[in-house]
């Protein structure tokens, strides 16, 4: 009898292995047929560009890298531009001369990184854009500082140019650059101070220079960094990216390499989307977190005030990664975090689930913390919760303090989103507000009704929040920042 269980048992696991490793086989198959099915790829997707810079190229001077850069925009109009010419199907293609998408709509080539010298300036910035974007995401960062400082928008590798830019890049290559803009602008200064001013992946860049330059016992570079939607942490899911692309280079289907395959209608933006670029965020993620671990709160200390801004949903990174692993782990030295909450009037709330406020539960009103975290949030204390926001700070050692914003939320938007921060109303490209003067791509006027499945781009993506209706804050706290640091 006992010889006829144990037989039983054997025969029962045996077949569950094989039943489980069956399902397995066939959701693997199941999902490279769908992620094969997608659009074909075009050849801003498969082009490879031979003059991108890499950290391994032996170029060491920022001067250098502007005449790679060069050589590789004449590379991208002879390999691209040259090969779309009109007649073209597509009027919202980037990479046609003379669609409504096409850069040089725009006065300036925010595509490319650019010096703003200034004789007079007090203090330099540097601005880091994020992972698929250009200087562009920055630009108005950048004028508002024109008249007082010195600035150098830097276009990291891979950007810029053609998604296909993203399948190989590595974010040592991006450190690289940081690195050359950081000396060229702080020889530029000559002892003045230097600021840096980084977006998602921008920031987490700007972070790690700081942190090689700590775990190497050198000085920091920085007076001071402020972060906007900094990739400090992502989602697990993230980890595993890369095993997709793997895989399909192992089956010789190229779409595995790509999360998203869309059309490129967006002038300073990759709509498609490389599984690389997100496997690099992580690795850059991943390797803060280990240098912070493994530092001394004495060493940490030597890290420049941060002053970040994030928004309490954030689809792209992790907003709770913000505040544990980052505010969190850092020593008590100015260091300020500001939250943009959801827009909790009675309609939004009712079709909101469950409040991503809940994650937060004791983090505000804490007499533990060590640094300033404000709150921009509807009053609802008054009647008006959209008209009446206001921004409450909590401090380490005081009471908290309220200021009246004067700002609104827009009827219709319900929350913030990661790439929305750093655009106020007034973008040309982003905002809401139509540009009657010249036929060019307007994302944030874009107002498409109709059938599900029919268009080429989701319906998330033309819901999502392009622009920031309390920029104007963000720049003021902003001003702030470097005027204290200035002290």
């Amino acid at each position: 009898m006992k010889t006829i269980v144990i037989g039983s048992t054997k025969h029962l696991i045996m077949a569950l292995f094989y039943a489980s490793l069956g399902v397995l086989v066939a959701l693997l198959v199941t999902g490279v047929w769908l992620l094969n099915a997608r659009p074909d790829l075009d050849i801003w997707h498969t082009t490879e560009l031979t003059s991108e810079f890499r950290h391994s190229s032996g170029i060491d001077s920022f001067a250098d890298y502007l005449l790679t850069e060069q050589a590789l925009f004449d590379e991208v109009e002879k390999k691209i531009y040259d090969q779309t010419q009109a007649p073209h199907p597509s009027i919202l293609n980037r990479y046609v001369r003379g669609s409504l998408a096409d850069p040089q709509n725009w006065r300036t080539d925010w595509n490319r990184s650019y010096q703003w010298p200034n004789q007079e300036a007090k203090f330099g910035v540097l601005l880091l854009h994020g992972m698929s974007d250009s200087p562009y995401a920055l630009s108005h960062v950048a004028k508002h500082f024109k008249d007082t400082a010195y600035i150098l928008g830097l276009r990291l590798p891979g950007h810029g140019t053609i998604p296909s830019g993203l399948v190989d890049v590595q974010w040592q290559d991006m450190a690289a650059a940081v690195s050359l803009a950081t000396d060229e602008i702080k020889q530029a200064m000559n002892g003045k101070p230097v600021y840096v001013i980084g977006f998602s992946t921008g920031a987490a860049l700007a972070l790690n220079h700081e942190l090689e330059r700590v775990a190497a016992n050198q000085s920091t570079d920085y007076a001071g960094m402020v972060f906007l939607s900094p990739a400090i942490g992502l989602p697990p899911v993230a980890a595993g990216a890369q095993w997709q692309a793997k895989l399909g280079a192992f089956l010789g289907l190229e779409k595995l390499s790509w999360n998203s395959i869309q059309t490129e209608y967006d002038p300073f933006k990759y709509n498609s989307f490389a599984v690389n670029a997100g496997d690099v965020v992580y690795q850059i993620a991943e390797r803060n977190q280990m240098l912070i671990n493994g530092m001394s709160q004495k060493n940490l200390m030597q890290i420049a005030p941060v002053l970040a801004f994030q928004s309490l949903t954030d689809d792209t990174v992790s907003t709770q990664a913000v505040v544990s692993d980052l505010f969190q782990k850092l020593p008590s030295n100015t260091h300020q975090l500001v939250i943009f909450d959801i827009n909790r009037n009675e309609v939004n709330m009712a079709l909101i689930p469950e409040d991503p406020m809940l994650s937060f539960t004791g983090l505000f009103n804490t007499k533990h913390l060590k640094y300033a975290l404000t709150l921009v949030h509807n009053n609802l204390e008054t009647e008006n919760r959209l008209r009446d926001v206001e921004a409450i700070t909590h401090f380490p050692d005081s009471e908290p303090e309220r200021e009246k914003l004067n700002l609104n939320w827009p009827i219709n938007v319900f929350s913030l989103s990661h790439v929305a921060l750093p655009f106020p109303i007034e973008d040309s490209l982003y905002g809401p507000e139509g540009v009657n003067y010249i036929e060019r791509m307007q994302i944030g006027a874009a107002s498409t009704r109709g059938e599900r499945g029919v268009l080429g781009v989701s319906a998330d993506e033309i819901l999502r929040q392009k622009w920031n209706p309390f920029f104007p804050y963000l720049i003021s706290r902003l001003d702030r920042f470097v005027e204290q640091q200035q002290k």
